[in-house]
């Protein structure tokens, strides 16, 4: 771009005559062969000299970056080798299913386009992409199975690192899993525990409470105590084809690292590590147990355990593949009607789930990142209990004090302060205008308080006492949910701001206890209500304690 700002006739910014009076020009000799040939200099030489000057130091950026390239290649073969021997012959199993799910996709990509010529609207933008497009990129990960489902809901839950349009997509990747037989789970029991099963538990109830990606759950007995439980086993196979298909993942951006330098900017490999580090964390049923056991800690060391729980893990029959869990019994927190036939006041109940997970961002070694109405419940007792620890989340100093910052400003509505705070937080080489990037933040905050609650109002009638009885619950509509912190993300980027994943799992959270106080107590203002403890006045003293 230099060259020809010079042949324009600027250099560093001054202009120049590009052809000057000749008589001005100084006067060159030069010996060709036997004959003196005199020429007078002009601008043209000035950019000869500097082109050749732009083109040795482009010869030199190649050659550097070649002699990279060559130093990082034996790194790069040593890294796919390794893979490969961890990997083994479940790579070219899961290579031959991968190109039979790309042909299946690629059918029906064929087959819709097909159709869409005879559209009058034309082909869609979106299908033009084929394969790459959000739509059968996601039909893709469901038939490549689990591990690119997790894969999916992976993009779904980090709009700070993926476009808006997948993660919009990706969200139909939730609930998609397939039941495995009982004789399967028996099987895995058996393995896992080293004996028969019945010698453990009482009874386990063949048909699953729950089934997910990689886990299925099914209600059981302790044999003995008697006590009522909940084993959650990992689906047969599963772990293999994880470590498989991420392997493949690491090795392809690896490979595309080393052909494209430019990509390593956008921490491609990272990217990658971050998923893979955290979909075998999720796999591992031990470091589940670990992060309950956290839990529970902090719940007894900060005086909790009246107000809320987290299931008891037993143990002795518990493994890598198999979590056995004490059965907790209770309503989510989106069954209004359930809720206030166990307490009188929902409103404290939700005050109590609130002040809980708060502490647990200051005191404990990690946070619940995923209170789900499914994982947040009003036990039969009153307490409040936190269920599923698969998915946690760990904030740093940095993150929790900009953080901090950032849910004040929402509270006061002060939003010069939290583009400050969104600032201190982002990564960003730019310069950020804080009061345009302040008056962005308003337009879409103040959306929140326009945001769609639907609660469906059922009545039944009971035909013996001829009363009447009204239950009301709350629709989590979780892409209006996406959508709005997608516009956070989407007009932080526009300002070259780019968060952690723990700013994506915090807001989720956040956007889970709205909906909830919109249903449990619609007049409190979640960030600014004085029952509600959001200061980490504990946090230095307790963090490290577990």
């Amino acid at each position: 771009m230099a060259s020809v700002s010079v042949f324009r006739g600027f250099v560093h910014g001054h202009r120049f005559p590009l052809f000057p009076h000749q008589s001005q020009l100084p006067v060159t000799s030069i010996l060709i062969g036997s004959k003196k040939v005199e020429y007078r200099s002009n601008g043209l030489r000035l950019y000869a000299r500097y082109s050749e000057s732009q083109s040795d130091r482009t010869q030199d950026l190649f050659t550097s970056r070649f002699q990279d390239s060559m130093e990082n290649l034996p790194k790069l073969v040593e890294d796919i080798v390794q893979t490969s021997i961890n990997t083994g012959p479940r790579g070219a199993l899961r290579l031959a299913q991968g190109i039979q799910a790309v042909i299946g996709v690629s059918s029906e990509w064929l087959t819709d386009l097909s159709q869409s010529r005879n559209s009058p609207s034309g082909i869609p933008s979106q299908m033009q992409l084929g394969l790459l497009s959000p739509l059968y990129l996601r039909k893709l990960f469901e038939r490549l199975g689990a591990t690119y489902i997790k894969l999916g809901q992976f993009i779904a839950s980090a709009p700070t690192l993926f476009p808006a349009e997948y993660v919009q997509e990706f969200q139909y990747c939730f609930d998609r899993a397939p039941l495995v037989p009982f004789d399967e789970i028996k099987s895995i029991l058996r393995e896992e525990l080293s004996g028969p099963i019945d010698s453990i538990y009482e009874y386990v109830d063949p048909t699953p409470l729950a089934s997910a990606s990689i886990a299925q759950v099914h209600a059981a007995r302790l044999k003995g105590s008697q006590e009522d439980v909940v084993i959650k086993v990992l689906k047969p196979g599963i772990e293999d084809v994880l470590v498989a298909d991420l392997n493949f993942i690491y090795v392809v951006a690896r490979i595309v690292e080393f052909l494209n330098p430019e990509v390593s900017r956008a921490s491609l490999v990272a990217i990658v590590n971050d998923i893979r580090a955290s979909m075998l964390e999720e796999v591992d049923f031990k470091k589940e147990a670990a992060n309950i056991e956290s839990f529970r800690r902090y719940l007894e060391s900060m005086g909790l355990t009246r107000q809320a729980t987290a299931p008891k893990v037993y143990p002795q029959c518990s493994t890598k593949r198999v979590l056995t869990m004490e059965r907790l019994y209770g309503v989510p927190l989106t069954d209004l009607d359930s809720i206030s036939s166990l307490v009188s006041s929902p409103e404290t109940s939700l005050i109590t789930a609130l002040n809980v997970w708060f502490g647990s961002l200051m005191a404990c070694e990690s946070f619940h990142a995923d209170v789900h109405a499914g994982n947040l419940w009003l036990l039969r007792d009153g307490r409040i209990g936190f269920l599923d620890f698969g998915i946690v989340g760990r904030i740093s100093p940095k993150t929790w004090g900009a953080m901090e910052m950032f849910l004040g400003s929402i509270a006061t509505e002060e939003y010069e302060l939290m583009a400050s705070a969104l600032i201190d937080m982002g990564a960003t080489n730019m310069d950020v205008d804080s009061r345009a990037f302040a008056r962005d933040l308003e337009k879409i905050f103040s959306s929140i308080q326009d945001l769609d609650s639907e609660i469906v109002v059922s009545a039944a009638t009971r035909t013996a006492t001829k009363t009447t009885t009204v239950s009301a619950n709350l629709v989590v509509d979780e892409r209006q949910m996406n959508a709005l912190f997608l516009d956070v993300v989407r007009v932080s980027e526009s300002y070259g701001l780019k968060f952690p994943r723990e700013f994506a799992l915090l807001m989720k959270q956040l956007l889970y206890f709205d909906r909830y106080t919109r249903l449990l107590a619609p007049n409190m203002n979640m960030l600014q209500d004085q029952r509600v403890t959001i200061a980490s006045n504990r946090r230095t003293s307790n963090r490290n304690i577990y």
